[in-house]
Formats: C-alpha cells, sequence, structure tokens
C-alpha cells in the first residue's frame, strides 16, 4: 500500500483495485482485504448518470471508505459533466487524488482545477476516453499529475479492453516527467497487463479481474497484474 503514489518506487507498477467490482454490502471489509493481499491504493469510479450512462458512488462512500482504510491512497476518478462542482467534496471526504475528464474542461479549465486540488493537498489528474485524441491532453501537461486513458468506454465495469489505445499510452508516456503518473483503467487483468505496462503505464485499475476472485486468490490476482506472477 503506497501513501503518496507519486514518492512510490519508480519502475514497479502500482495495482489499484477499482471498489466499482467490490461487494457494496461488505465495502470495508473487501477494501482491507485487497490491501492486505497487496493492493497499492483504491480506486473509486464516480459516476454521474450523464457524462456516462450509469450512477455509482458520491462523497459519503468515499468518506466511508476513509474511515475503513485510514492509511489508503484513495484515487477518485470523477467521470461526470462538472468535476469542479464537487472535487472539493470528495477531497473534504478523504480523497487523495482527483481525477476530471478532458471532454468536459477547456484547457483554462483544467489548470484552473488543478490549481484548486492541489492548493487542496491532493493530486490532480486528467482522463481521456477511447475516442479522445492525445493533444489535449499533452497541451496541459504541466497541469497535471496523472494521465489517465480509459481503454474502455467509462459507465459500466467487466468491459472488454481495447488494444487500439496503446498507441495514445506510448504518446503521452514520451512526455511525461519522472513525477507524473500514467494511468490505465478498464479490462485490466493478467492478461491485458503486460501490453499496459509495456507501453508506460505504471498505474493498472483493476476491478473484477480483482474482487471477482475468492479472497483468497486476490492476492495472486494482484500480483499477476503487476507482473510478479
Amino acid at each position: 500500500m503506497v501513501t503518496n503514489l507519486f514518492t512510490a518506487s519508480a519502475g514497479r507498477a502500482l495495482v489499484a483495485p477499482s471498489v466499482l467490482a467490490a461487494d457494496f454490502g461488505a465495502m470495508g471489509d473487501d477494501a482491507r482485504g485487497v490491501l492486505d493481499a497487496g493492493a497499492d491504493l483504491l480506486h473509486l469510479d464516480v459516476m454521474d448518470g450523464h457524462f456516462v450512462p450509469n450512477l455509482t458512488m458520491g462523497p459519503d462512500l468515499c468518506g466511508a471508505l476513509r474511515r475503513a482504510c485510514p492509511g489508503a491512497f484513495l484515487d477518485v476518478h470523477l467521470m461526470i459533466e462538472e468535476p469542479a462542482k464537487f472535487a472539493d467534496r470528495f477531497i473534504d471526504a478523504g480523497a487523495d487524488h482527483i481525477t476530471a475528464h478532458l471532454e468536459v474542461l477547456r484547457p483554462n479549465e483544467v489548470r484552473r482545477l488543478s490549481d484548486r486540488v492541489r492548493a487542496r493537498g491532493a493530486s490532480f489528474g486528467l482522463a481521456i476516453n477511447p475516442g479522445t485524441g492525445v493533444e489535449g491532453v499533452l497541451g496541459v501537461l504541466e497541469a497535471v499529475d496523472l494521465v489517465l486513458v480509459m481503454s474502455v468506454w467509462p459507465g459500466f465495469g467487466g468491459q472488454a479492453f481495447m488494444p487500439e489505445v496503446l498507441e495514445k499510452v506510448r504518446a503521452i508516456s514520451a512526455r511525461l516527467g519522472a513525477a507524473q503518473r500514467l494511468e490505465m483503467d478498464g479490462g485490466i487483468d493478467p492478461r491485458t497487463a503486460p501490453a499496459c505496462r509495456e507501453a508506460g503505464c505504471d498505474v493498472l485499475v483493476a476491478g473484477s479481474s480483482v474482487f471477482g476472485k475468492p479472497p483468497a486468490a486476490r492476492g495472486d490476482a494482484i500480483r499477476s497484474v503487476r507482473g510478479e506472477g
């Protein structure tokens, strides 16, 4: 488990189980279990029913996870139309990191939101969907701590990995600084993770490939995604 995503060991892929795939009736136990099994951080997929066709979790669930896992790094991915409206509420609830989508932000809005999030002591990331080019991200790289490339269309877990997005990963990876992270989310499992790591991803979001396993098998799944199994 990491307490600071950006001071964690370079050259080692970090695994971020997505709690969207956890048992919501036993969320605290499930989250603690994957951290004890070797997960590096927890990923929260927040959906508003507008930017993506699904509704998921809000700040209260983030706060519950913070209480259940006080030492965990909470990586909040805002798949919502108005990230600036909700970023502070998630930070108040215990989020360590906020990622918003390029598709809903103009460049000046990216920089403004990044400044605000960083001033609150959290880090800031920018995500792009499979159909979005890299140009917008490359134009604001100085304002972000992390870039998240979606390898499925956001909205629902359990989708198949889209290998064509790896070209975007390579293009972004070549431009990142040593203190910036490159994350991938969608269809990540032991079969698809090697190509993601090779392309330059060093944070891998894994949902059903971790939480879909029996608790006793989740450690092996995490190590396999990381490339250690």
